[in-house]
């Protein structure tokens, strides 16, 4: 079987799914989609849409018997039957293994410190005594996190003093027997992250820093190149680097990170996928992240990650909910060098992710003024 005859399977059918499709069919693949919603936004340009629950076991390995490789858009999954799944033969990329570390936040973060890898001080938590003791070693301000399953800031509480302490736990269902996680609070200066791929062979490579900026928790901007020096720029991206090599990834991955006041370089999270703040690569990169995530998990070289120009990449985020409605389409086009994703979800929800825009220019500055002008008037709205 020739590499372009191989036929691909995505779990998840949302808008990294659709992006991860668009790259796949410029290619010639075929793919497969398994995702519970009728009308996802990669169901329109799939090649077979398996509807099913993502815990449902036997939809996996109805969605393994279609294809030659299974890849995830994001990891909140059945893990047990992928698990399966590679015992009985069938690849995964990334591995099932990386996946089962980076799903549980302190399984993520043990590994990464025992390689050496600069994370936040973190410590397992049961009880609010146990919360209280690492107040005394930590200091206010400090963050409680689910070790499972959060996303956006959802599962995280932030516990500023002795007050906030009972009502986090129970919120975050520590009272229920959820597994938790307490963090020292990190004083940072800006938030970046680092797209990284690697290769079957493995071979990596990392595109532009990206700096971001959240609004309650969900990413918001990304600028590019990041307003960083040149050697946390090498920091930040060495470590990315060193970050695939522990997972033995395969695909493209997330390395999200902070950069602190005292000037260092730590990791917050990883994500095995592509990611939201890798959109920029999109347009302004020779090849993007979810053409070199098909790349690597078919076993193509990967392709150049430099930057074209600077690049700014805005969220569109729903402003109400109800049925979809993009409003500003035609003013935006009126922007130079603007580019709207709409993602085809047909429900809005307040602070869902809808879509995105872009904006390029040779002096990121202006590209800046364009992105904060275009927000002024392109929404999404639930009518």
């Amino acid at each position: 079987m020739s590499i372009i005859d191989k036929k691909i399977g995505i779990i998840g059918g949302g808008q990294l799914g659709k992006m991860m499709i668009l790259e796949a069919k410029r290619l010639g693949f075929y793919v497969a989609v398994l995702d519970p919603t009728p009308d996802c936004p990669a169901h329109s340009i799939c090649d077979e849409h398996i509807v099913a629950d993502f815990d449902k076991t036997e939809s996996y390995f109805e969605l393994a018997e279609k294809v030659n490789v299974i890849t995830y858009e994001f990891e909140h999954i059945n893990a047990a039957a992928l698990e399966e799944l590679e015992q009985t033969g069938h690849t995964v990329y990334p591995s099932v293994a990386s996946l089962k570390t980076i799903q549980n936040k302190f399984a993520q973060k043990t590994i990464l410190r025992e390689n050496g890898i600069l994370v936040p001080r973190f410590e397992k938590v049961t009880n609010t005594e146990e919360i209280h003791e690492l107040i005394g070693e930590f200091g206010f301000p400090i963050m409680l996190k689910s070790a499972t399953g959060g996303y956006d800031g959802k599962g995280n509480a932030l516990i500023n003093e002795e007050a906030d302490i009972e009502a986090a736990f129970e919120r975050l269902g520590g009272n229920s027997g959820e597994e938790l996680i307490a963090e020292k609070y990190v004083d940072f200066e800006m938030e970046i992250s680092v797209i990284a791929c690697r290769g079957i062979d493995g071979k990596a490579t990392a595109y532009p820093i990206a700096e971001n900026i959240h609004r309650n928790s969900i990413l918001d901007t990304t600028i590019v190149p990041a307003r960083i020096d040149l050697m946390m720029t090498t920091k930040a991206t060495s470590i990315a680097l060193e970050v695939m090599d522990v997972f033995a990834g395969v695909g493209t991955f997330c390395v999200e990170l902070f950069v602190t006041k005292s000037g260092k370089v730590c990791v917050n999270e990883v994500a095995p996928r592509p990611h939201n703040s890798g959109h920029y690569t999109i347009e302004g990169c020779f090849a993007n992240q979810f053409e070199n995530h098909i790349r690597a998990i078919v076993g193509l070289p990967l392709g150049c990650t430099k930057l074209i120009q600077p690049t700014v990449m805005v969220n569109l985020l729903s402003e109400s909910d109800g049925v979809a409605r993009v409003e500003g389409l035609e003013k935006a086009y009126l922007v130079p060098k603007a580019h709207l994703h709409i993602y085809g979800k047909s429900e809005a929800k307040a602070g869902r992710k809808m879509g995105h825009f872009t904006v390029v220019d040779p002096n990121l500055d202006v590209a800046i003024i364009r992105a904060n002008e275009l927000k002024k008037f392109v929404k999404v709205v639930g009518v």
